[in-house]
């Protein structure tokens, strides 16, 4: 086994529960070096510090598995892994749900959600992609599936020297599934949908539009397959309009209506920045709903990605009827907590409005965070009361 030395005191995050070592903080090797293979990991004075999956072509050198000596990395340890996270998503009891999140799962590279009898699964490293077929083997044993699907179609994988693939690794079946979330009907496409084929992790905060949409004109944008707009009609909005540029999206937010039965919903396809900055916005919607996919999945970038969020929140700020709600988020991890407050605060002031703050939510419980990785403290969302 390749052993790995870091620079002095690089083990510090490590112990603390930091999932990953870049090759900046590696001082020198020893052994034969066989990417994707599991490496042992050592402070300079040759303490034990961990195991990892390595690979010398990424930036994330390694990405930790277990930082006990006395662990044997085989197919017994990943199946006691995929059981401890499964453990947790059977307390939540949901047809829908993220059974594993990668690093925040003790699996990294590692993506598993359930559609209730059918998995879809995303393989995002090298480590994870050389024992691919023992964790297809693990994932029929332990959850009983019916059928697993592939999407390991993200660009991610190109840093790991992988090609974007997808396809199916158990049975054939139809890829347009259906799921039932809060009481309502979903068809999710696992071969084309967006991610691993729905946004899972917002179905906690779908459904806590209740508490604000009765009786309301609600605005939903970039409504993807109308997951808010939707809950939105089932919590007895008057009219509901979805918003979303992608004509595919458009046609399954309507069959997502119609299957259940929703007839108070209106489907405008067109660019969202376009709609808001419409004459059609004024002083219309009571309720608009913001979940704009990540503007940025580089740091470099948050500069622009910034004003691309400030831009649609002043816009609904500006517009919406007073006393209304605004419920806005942020996916992307770059876009810290504290900055997304910060531009609020600069669009409410740029939009002349005042504005009470009433809630912060986060990702739903099936997508657990590591306390020392805030890289999975991703999803942030603020419910806003607007005078």
């Amino acid at each position: 086994m390749l052993k790995v030395y870091l620079n002095r005191n690089e083990e510090e995050n490590v112990l603390n529960g930091f999932p990953w070592i870049y090759n900046n903080e590696v001082h020198h090797f020893e052994g034969p070096i066989e990417n994707g293979k599991v490496c042992s990991v050592y402070t300079l004075d040759s303490i034990f510090v961990a195991y990892g999956f390595f690979n010398i072509h990424s930036k994330i050198m390694i990405r930790i598995l277990t930082l006990h000596e006395e662990d044997c990395i085989n197919q017994a340890f990943f199946k006691k892994r995929i059981e401890y996270a499964i453990a947790h998503r059977k307390t939540l009891n949901w047809q829908a749900t993220r059974l594993i999140f990668s690093e925040a799962d003790f699996l990294p590279g590692l993506v598993v959600d359930q559609y209730g009898p059918y998995l879809s699964v995303q393989f995002m490293c090298l480590g994870m992609e050389l024992i691919k077929k023992d964790i297809v083997d693990i994932l029929i044993e332990v959850t009983h599936c019916k059928g697993i699907y592939e999407r390991s179609d993200m660009p991610v994988r190109e840093k790991e020297g992988l090609p974007q693939v997808k396809g199916f690794l158990y049975q054939s079946f139809d890829p347009r599934v259906e799921i039932e979330e809060n009481g309502i009907h979903f068809i999710v496409d696992l071969e084309n949908g967006q991610k691993t084929g729905y946004f899972l992790d917002q179905k906690l905060n779908r459904d806590m539009v209740r508490l604000y949409v009765k009786d309301k004109e609600v605005l939903d944008c970039f409504s993807n397959v109308g997951g808010f707009a939707l809950h939105a009609c089932k919590y007895g909005a008057r009219h509901v309009d979805a918003c979303d540029i992608s004509n595919k999206a458009c046609e399954d937010i309507l069959l997502n209506a119609k299957r259940n039965g929703f007839t108070n919903l209106n489907v405008i396809c067109t660019d969202v920045f376009d709609y808001l900055r419409s004459d059609k916005m004024h002083n219309k919607y009571d309720v608009i709903i913001l979940d704009p996919p990540a503007f940025t999945k580089d740091k470099t970038t948050i500069k622009k990605a910034y004003k691309g969020y400030k831009e649609i929140n002043l816009q609904a700020l500006k517009w919406i009827k007073s006393g209304g709600y605004l419920l806005t988020f942020s996916c992307s991890q770059h876009m810290t907590a504290p900055l997304f407050f910060e531009m609020i605060k600069e669009a409410a002031h740029d939009a002349k409005r005042q504005v009470q703050f009433l809630d912060f939510r986060i990702q739903a419980p099936d997508h657990p965070a590591l306390l020392d990785s805030q890289e999975q403290f991703y999803l942030k969302c603020l419910v806003l009361r607007v005078q």
